[in-house]
């Protein structure tokens, strides 16, 4: 496996596992996100060039995109839980109540 495939499945990994163990904010939830989105997209945009293809893809934009969305509508969430729950812990989130 090369270097920079390594790389980027290690990366994916850690904020996987970043996501799984360290829910306590919900701001470290959103940056295991966005790290997972980044190496993501570090992987799309590297793909062409790993296989050689003279044409680029679509998808980083597409994935850059989304990736902009989701962390627009991240930091909305995290505005709104601070303003009513008072905090961003994810244990003082209920789902059950409205």
């Amino acid at each position: 496996m090369p270097l920079l495939h390594l790389s980027f499945y290690l990366a994916f990994t850690m904020s996987a596992l970043g996501l799984a163990f360290h829910r306590t904010h919900l701001i470290s939830a959103l940056l295991c996100l966005e790290s997972m989105m980044l190496a993501l997209y570090l992987a799309l945009s590297m793909w062409p060039v790993t296989t050689q293809t003279p044409s680029s893809t679509l998808a980083p934009v597409l994935m850059l995109a989304f990736s902009a969305c989701e962390a627009g509508t991240g930091l909305a969430m995290l505005v709104a839980s601070a303003r009513t729950h008072g905090s961003d812990h994810l244990h003082n989130l209920n789902l059950l109540q409205c």
